[in-house]
């Protein structure tokens, strides 16, 4: 089990495009997210939000001018978060939705020492960039959302780690926006719970004890207007 408390970074809009996931996140919270950039080994692009603290919001669609598109299929790897799943194309018609977190691994632990430690609890490890920022994070090679037990969905975390003292929070537009709590139901609890703990960020995530019908992910966060619900 880690020693050494992990903090929240991120939460993820999933959309079909980043107009959609916008307007998704501004009729929620008064407050449009801004131009992020491109993954172009993911083949994803990205809007984000600034939260109070070191919190940011990120809206994450399919980038349809990717050169990825142009590889090889051969050569390509699935997206990450099931954004090739078919099961998620399908919910993205239906509209964008709060579909995961991710949560910050804090130096002196080292994420990749930490995976190959325990491979069989943690994601492999991919490097990452974007301009000025470079960071690694934790993707499931058939790019699924990270699980344990055959639970996941979204309601586990990704795990990252910054490499570069940048952080997008620190260079987002200030907001009156704060998360207040982070809430979670599936329908297999206890293996949730189970990885949670073992993680050490059962303190970041209210996780409903009874199952429920489908996962989901819901954030309340206070902005000038009151508490909204985010999902």
């Amino acid at each position: 089990m880690s020693a050494t408390a992990l903090e929240l970074d991120h939460l993820i809009v999933a959309a079909r495009t980043l107009e959609d996931g916008a307007r998704h996140v501004a009729e929620t919270l008064g407050v449009e997210p801004v131009a992020g950039g491109a993954h172009a080994r993911m083949g994803t692009h990205n809007r984000l939000l600034g939260l109070f603290g070191t919190v940011y919001l990120e809206v994450i669609a399919v980038d349809p001018e990717a050169q990825r598109r142009s590889e090889p299929a051969n050569e390509r790897r699935p997206r990450w978060f099931s954004l090739d799943d078919d099961a998620m194309k399908a919910r993205l018609e239906a509209g964008p939705f709060l579909a995961h977190w991710a949560v910050r691994v804090v130096r002196p632990k080292d994420l990749g020492r930490w995976q190959a430690q325990y491979p069989s609890r943690i994601a492999p490890v991919m490097p990452m960039s974007r301009g000025e920022l470079t960071w690694r994070l934790t993707v499931p090679d058939d790019g699924s959302f990270p699980s344990w037990q055959g639970a996941g969905d979204g309601v586990l975390p990704t795990l990252i780690q910054w490499d570069t003292t940048a952080h997008p929070a620190g260079r987002l537009p200030a907001t009156d926006l704060a998360l207040r709590a982070l809430k979670a139901r599936h329908p297999r609890p206890a293996p949730i719970r189970e990885q949670l703990a073992w993680l050490g960020v059962g303190h970041l995530i209210e996780l409903d004890d009874a199952p429920a019908d489908a996962p989901a992910l819901a954030a309340e966060i206070e902005t000038p207007a009151g508490t909204r619900l985010l999902r």
